[in-house]
C-alpha cells in the first residue's frame, strides 16, 4: 500500500511538472460600478494592451469594508476592489476570475489517492508492528540472565572447591592429630566446604539444573531483547520467543519465592573464603582439632556422586 501510494504521489508530481505553466498575472485596481450583496459586481479597469477601459462581470469580496463597496444603484459613486490581470498569452488584458473553480485533474486525483494510501499504509504498518513492540521483554530477559549467571557461578564455585579437595587428596591424607593439621591443604579444602554447609551442595546442583534450562530458553527468547531484533524476527522466531518468555517468567517467579538469587550469591561467597590461604589454614586447623571425625565423614561423602542433574527445582 505504501509502494502504491508513493507511485501515485510521484505520478502527480510528474504531471504537475509536465503540465502547462500558469500564465503571469499582476494585481491591478478595479472600479466597482455596481455590486450585489453576494459580491457579484461589475467592474471597470484599464487595459494597457488594448489601450482602452474595459468592463466585465467579476466576483468581488463581499466581506470587505463597506467603504470600499459600490453605493446602491442610482445613488451615484463607485466602489473599489483589486484583481489580477493576465499579462501574457492570447487572454492578456483579461481579468483572472478567481471564483471560477476548475475540476480535479489527473494530477490532483493522483495526489489525493497517493496521500491517502501513504497515510493508511503508515498507520496500518504501525498497528501491525504493535504486537511485536509489546513482545519486547528486555527487563525480564535481563533478570533471567542475571539469575542464570548467579546459578552458574555457584555451581562452578562448588565444583572448584570439590576439585581442590580431590587434588589435595592425591598428595596427602588427613592428619591423625590436630597438631599435624596446620598447613594441610586437604584440611583447608575440606574446611571451605564445611563452612559453606551441606546446603551448598544442593544449591550447586540446583544451579547446574537452572543453568541448563535457562540456556535454551534465553536462546529462544533472544528476539524479545529489543525492538529492532523483534521487528527483524520472523513469525516462527517471535512465537518461540513468546513461549520462552512465558517459561522464563514462571522460573523467575519461582526463584523469587524461594530466594534462589540470594542462595546462589551466599553460596559463592561462602566458597570463596579459602582464598585467604593463611587465615583459612589457621581456621581449618582449629576446626579440625574440634571435630576431626566430621572431616573424615565429609571426605568420604565427596567420593560418592552426590550431585545429580535431576535435582528438583524446589530443592
Amino acid at each position: 500500500m505504501l509502494t502504491l501510494g508513493f507511485v501515485l504521489f510521484a505520478g502527480a508530481v510528474g504531471l504537475y511538472a509536465a503540465g502547462p505553466d500558469s500564465p503571469e498575472v499582476r494585481q491591478i485596481d478595479l472600479t466597482v460600478l455596481d455590486e450585489e450583496p453576494d459580491g457579484a459586481c461589475r467592474v471597470r479597469w484599464s487595459d494597457p494592451y488594448q489601450g482602452l477601459a474595459r468592463e466585465a462581470s467579476y466576483q468581488c469580496d463581499p466581506g470587505r469594508s463597506d467603504l470600499l463597496k459600490a453605493p446602491s444603484p442610482g445613488s451615484g459613486g463607485y466602489g473599489w476592489e483589486t484583481g489580477f490581470m493576465l499579462t501574457e498569452g492570447p487572454e492578456r488584458g483579461n481579468l483572472e476570475d478567481l471564483a471560477t473553480g476548475q475540476g480535479l485533474g489527473r494530477a490532483d486525483v493522483f495526489l489525493l489517492f497517493g496521500t491517502l494510501l501513504i497515510a493508511v499504509g503508515l498507520v496500518g504498518g504501525n498497528l501491525r508492528a504493535l504486537p511485536r513492540i509489546l513482545g519486547v521483554q528486555s527487563r525480564l530477559i535481563r533478570r533471567a540472565t542475571e539469575l542464570s549467571e548467579a546459578a552458574k557461578a555457584a555451581a562452578e564455585d562448588y565444583g572448584r572447591a570439590v576439585a581442590e579437595v580431590e587434588e589435595a587428596g592425591r598428595h596427602e591424607v588427613l592428619p591423625n592429630d590436630a597438631d599435624s593439621s596446620t598447613g594441610s591443604g586437604l584440611v583447608t579444602a575440606l574446611w571451605v566446604l564445611r563452612e559453606a554447609g551441606p546446603q551448598a551442595r544442593e544449591t550447586a546442583a540446583l544451579g547446574r539444573k537452572l543453568t541448563g534450562r535457562f540456556h535454551g530458553l534465553l536462546d529462544d527468547a533472544a528476539p524479545a531483547t529489543g525492538l529492532r531484533s523483534m521487528l527483524q524476527a520472523g513469525p516462527a522466531a517471535r512465537l518461540d520467543a513468546a513461549r520462552a518468555v512465558a517459561e522464563l517468567r514462571l522460573l523467575l517467579d519461582d526463584a523469587e519465592r524461594n530466594g534462589l538469587r540470594e542462595r546462589f550469591a551466599q553460596t559463592s561467597v561462602d566458597l570463596l573464603r579459602g582464598q585467604d590461604t593463611d587465615q583459612a589454614a589457621l581456621s581449618a586447623a582449629s576446626d579440625f582439632a574440634l571435630d576431626p571425625i566430621a572431616y573424615r565423614h565429609l571426605l568420604a561423602q565427596l567420593t560418592l556422586p552426590t550431585i545429580h542433574p535431576g535435582t528438583p527445582l524446589s530443592a
